[in-house]
Formats: structure tokens, sequence, C-alpha cells
């Protein structure tokens, strides 16, 4: 019995070792984002069969991480099922999952499978055992806030159950701060401004601002993408804070001028 233990934790003390180096993640598939820089700082492309970390560092910035994650995942799945497991919290304070939105970005929704859970630890409880399923292209872990219990012990196991079965693994925090683990990459999003549009168009194109802060085997970067939701790949984008829209502002009041004051003017009775 202590020999059977024995060779166990040395099978596993092995296995760690080679996530830990350039062994295995060498032979693993890269898909490529489609962004010439980001694949070239990344040899290619993400590595399939790991784990990826993306960051939403506050609140109002889940918006722009979800539509990122929507995008690597999609790039991940490669036409197999993607399961989305989110923590109830994270739709009180940043709102519902739209599954017409995710449609808009180009993601099949029959290959598309949601699940809400309580709290974060059902929610890890739920990706370890998908991690086992080889039939899915994608396991994304939406969470909140600080996470205790996802501690470096705890991503080497999703990184190991991630590299036996092949299933990609993204992690989605949204208002937390980044720690160790053992993710591939690590990403900060948040939202730029999208380029002006024509008068009858409702918005512009999915603009995010995109750090690589986290890269196992390459240099880090900071990025405009652009989302190409037909083409369902990330480009090059220019960022348009610094331009002035080029659409026509509000036409100025036609009963007075334009610099005259909002409020009007109160009236003092004179006493006759």
């Amino acid at each position: 019995m202590t020999s059977a233990r024995t060779d166990t934790l040395a099978r596993l003390r092995g296995s760690i070792e080679r996530i830990e180096g350039h062994e295995d993640t060498a032979r693993l598939d890269r898909v490529a984002l489609g962004h010439a820089k980001a694949d070239r700082v990344l040899h290619g492309g993400l590595l399939r069969g790991t784990l990826h970390e993306v960051f939403a560092l506050e609140t109002r910035q889940v918006g722009a991480a979800t539509g990122f994650v929507a995008g690597i995942a999609q790039r991940l799945t490669q036409g197999r099922p993607l399961l989305w497991i989110r923590q109830d919290f994270v739709a009180r304070e940043g709102g519902a999952l739209s599954m017409s939105g995710l449609a808009e970005l180009g993601l099949d929704l029959r290959r598309v499978v949601l699940v809400q859970a309580a709290d974060h630890e059902m929610a890890l409880r739920v990706g370890a055992d998908s991690l086992a399923c080889d039939a899915l292209g994608a396991v994304v872990l939406d969470l909140w806030g600080e996470v205790r219990a996802f501690d470096p012990v705890a991503s080497r196991k999703y990184t190991l159950a991630a590299q036996t079965s092949g299933v990609s693994c993204v992690m989605l925090r949204t208002s937390a701060l980044p720690a160790v683990s053992t993710a591939e990459t690590r990403w900060v999003v948040q939202a730029a401004r999208s380029a002006p549009t024509a008068r009858w168009e409702a918005w512009g194109a999915p603009i995010l601002d995109i750090e690589l802060v986290r890269n196992r085997h390459g240099q880090l970067g900071r990025w405009i993408m652009e989302w190409k939701c037909d083409e369902c790949l990330f480009r090059d984008a220019k960022s348009h804070a610094d331009k002035a829209h080029s659409q026509p502002v509000a036409a100025a009041p036609p009963d007075r001028p334009h610099q005259a004051p909002a409020r009007p003017q109160r009236r003092i009775a004179r006493r006759a």
C-alpha cells in the first residue's frame, strides 16, 4: 500500500513539474486570436487545454471583460460545446448574461450551456468536474471578488485537469486582484472607445483595451483590439479616445439664444 501511494505521488509530482516547465505545453495546440502582434507574443496564439485568467478590476468593466472571454472561448472551442459556469452574485452586481448578445458576438448558442452557481465554491466544484469531460471545447468560470478557495494548489489541479482532458479553462474574475496561480496567461480588460459610426448605426464595433500581464512562455503587452463579429477574430484597432466625434451634436434651441441660461430667472413682483 505504501509503495502504491509513493508511486502515485511521484506521478503527480512529475505531472506538475511538466506543467510548470515547457515540455508538455510546447506540444499543445495553439489557437490564433487574429491580432498579429498579440499572436506573435503568444508564439502563435493561446494554448488549448490549459488555464487562462481574465480580470475586470472594476464592476463597470465586466461587460468588456465578458466580451473578451466570449471571443477567446469561441476561438478555443473550435466547434465543440462551451460550458459557462456563472456565480449568481455576478449577475446581481454586473447584470445577467445576454444570450442574444453572445449570438451577436458570433457564438453558436446551440453549443453554449449556461450553469448558474449559488456561490464560488459550487462554481469551482462544477468547473473541476466539467474539465474531466473531453467532449467540451472550453469551460468558463465566471466568479466575483476574491476567491480564497482558488489558491495555488487549486490552480495546479485545474491546470492538470485541463491538460489531461484537453479542455481549455478560462477564469473570468470581476472586482478581484490577480494573485499567484499556474495560469498560462493572465489578462486585464477594460472598454475602449469605438470609432464614430454612421448616423443609422446604433453603436460601433466592440473595441477593447487589453493588457497581457502574465505569459508563462513569452513577453507581455498591451493592445487596443477590435472584435470582428462576422469573422470571429480579433484585429488591431486604433483608440479614438483623443479624437472628436464626427457626428453632429444636438441643435441649439430655436426659442432662445445658445448661451441663455437653462433655468428661467425669477420675476420680482412690484407693489403698486
